[in-house]
């Protein structure tokens, strides 16, 4: 607990002051304020390892295309936010419009030209997002989503949303999916981390093209296959973090 607490001061800390200091990288280049966003993350990895004992293990970086590709991402925990920046060339995240209205925080996600949508515009919105996806994804960069929208609890039923499904139909790109174990170290709603180590997988790429109801299926199967496989993996561990019990009502994915 007393690590957690100090960890936690230290990360938001160690946030404010990169998005302080680094104000000035407003006025520069765009590149220059994502190598202060990386650094910000590998920063705050590193506090995490040495504070709590949270290490981090990348399988599968070869399945990760050259040039724009769309990554639909496992999202258990605030941790992938952050930490799966510095995996990418360029990444641009799909995020809520709200957030580019805070003080600094929005203005860098601005800066960054991450595609923000405005959800409670409904179809209008997966519109605009495609629209600026596509331009991101000329440019060459990633495109990254949550295909769940929000944060959900480890071994918890998939709930994926439309987003991804427009922007695969949208884009054109092929679609790596990436699993995860985050929220096993990091949960949601609680402060409390645990020393271990959070595994991320970027597992092969869905080529473009496939039927809606296909891709969907594949993504969901994939990405929540591998991730119950990790989490398998955190409990059979010599010091497991906490194991949140399978739900009984679930017999598999959607």
């Amino acid at each position: 607990m007393l690590r957690s607490l100090l960890f936690t001061g230290i990360f938001y800390l160690n946030t404010a002051v990169f998005l302080i200091v680094g104000s000035p990288l407003l006025l520069g280049p765009r590149r220059w304020a994502m190598m202060g966003l990386k650094t910000h993350a590998l920063a705050s990895l590193w506090w995490m390892k040495v504070i709590v004992g949270t290490r981090i293990e990348v399988r599968g970086r070869e399945h990760l295309p050259e040039g724009p590709v769309l990554v639909c991402a496992k999202h258990q925990s605030a941790w992938e936010t952050f930490a799966l920046i510095p995996l990418f060339r360029d990444p641009a995240m799909v995020m809520k419009a709200e957030l580019g209205k805070i003080p600094l925080y929005g203005w860098f996600s601005r800066k960054f030209e991450h595609v923000l949508i405005e959800r409670e515009r409904g179809p209008v919105a997966l519109r605009h997002m495609i629209r600026d996806a596509r331009e991101r994804a000329d440019a060459g960069r990633e495109i990254v989503i949550f295909p769940e929208g929000t944060r959900r609890p480890p071994g918890a039923e998939p709930d994926y949303k439309p987003g991804a499904l427009a922007l695969y139909d949208g884009l054109g790109l092929p679609c790596v999916p990436l699993a995860l174990n985050s929220g096993l170290y990091w949960p949601r709603h609680s402060f409390m981390r645990y020393p271990g180590k959070i595994i991320v997988e970027i597992l092969p790429p869905i080529p473009p093209g496939l039927p809606r109801r296909e891709f969907r299926q594949r993504l969901v199967d994939t990405i929540e296959e591998a991730s119950n496989r990790l989490i398998a993996e955190a409990a059979a561990s010599p010091t497991p973090p906490p194991i949140p019990k399978p739900d009984p009502a679930i017999s598999g994915t959607k």
